[in-house]
Order: structure tokens, then sequence, then C-alpha cells
């Protein structure tokens, strides 16, 4: 009986890279894979539909009214400033404009008034300018 019998000598370094090489590949695959596809969560996130345009609330402050406009688009909150500010308001009430300034920014960032941080100086402030926000937004949801 004339059996061929053959011998395979395999080198450990070949089948290192060879599984080095192969985990890299799938890697590689998988982080295309994340960057590449859709992400659904941002979406979601701002369910909140408007109507495109710009909104107005008002505050009153020592029988002085202030209008805070709001600017939205149909997802996403553009903008929040005072359509009316004149210099005497700054004067009378010097943290009105940097309170704004504060909430608008996270407004616009958070697309949301949902957790507002403040300091103590302007709490009350904040608290005023983002009731009026609230009202513009739901200005905006119902048209």
């Amino acid at each position: 009986m004339s059996s061929k019998t053959k011998i395979v000598v395999l080198h450990m370094k070949e089948i290192i890279y060879t599984a080095v090489f192969a985990l890299l590949g799938i890697l590689l695959i998988l982080i295309l894979l994340f960057m590449f596809l859709p992400d659904d969560s941002k979406e979601k996130s701002s369910s909140k539909e408007y109507m495109p345009g710009i909104y107005t609330s008002s505050i009153t402050l020592n029988n002085t009214p202030l209008q805070v406009e709001v600017s939205v688009d149909k997802h996403h909150i553009n903008s929040v400033r005072f359509s009316n500010l004149d210099e005497t308001v700054t004067t009378m009430y010097p943290l009105i404009q940097p309170a704004m300034e504060d909430v608008a920014d996270q407004v616009v960032k958070n697309q949301t008034t949902d957790n507002i941080t403040s300091s103590s100086e302007d709490s009350y402030t904040s608290k005023l300018i983002t009731d009026a926000i609230n009202d513009a937004l739901k200005k905006a949801e119902e048209k």
C-alpha cells in the first residue's frame, strides 16, 4: 500500500498575522458602517413640528412691555431675541440682556426650554424669559 502522507507546516507567526489582519478588517468594516449609516436618533429627539415663522410673546417689566421674538423653521428653533429692547430698559434692568443671551443660547443649542440653567443673580429674569419663549413656541405649534 502506498499512501502518500502530506505534512503541512504552519508557522505560528503566520497564523498570528492572519488573525490580526482579519480582526482589523472586521473592525474597519464596523467603523465604516457606523460612520456612514444614517442616525435616526437625532431626528426622533426633536419630535415637535412648528409652523415656520417668527412668533412673539410679551414680558412686562415695571409697565414696560418687552417682546420676545422666537424664529422657528419646521423642526428647529433658530433664534430667540428681544425685538424692542431699548437703552432705558437695559439701564433699569442691567441683567436682562445677558440673561436673554444665555437663555437663547441654551434654547437654540438644546432645541427645548427644559433644563435651562441660570445663575443665582438672574434666575427670576431667566424664568420670565423662558416662560415667554414657551408662550411663543405654543403659538408656533398651534398654527
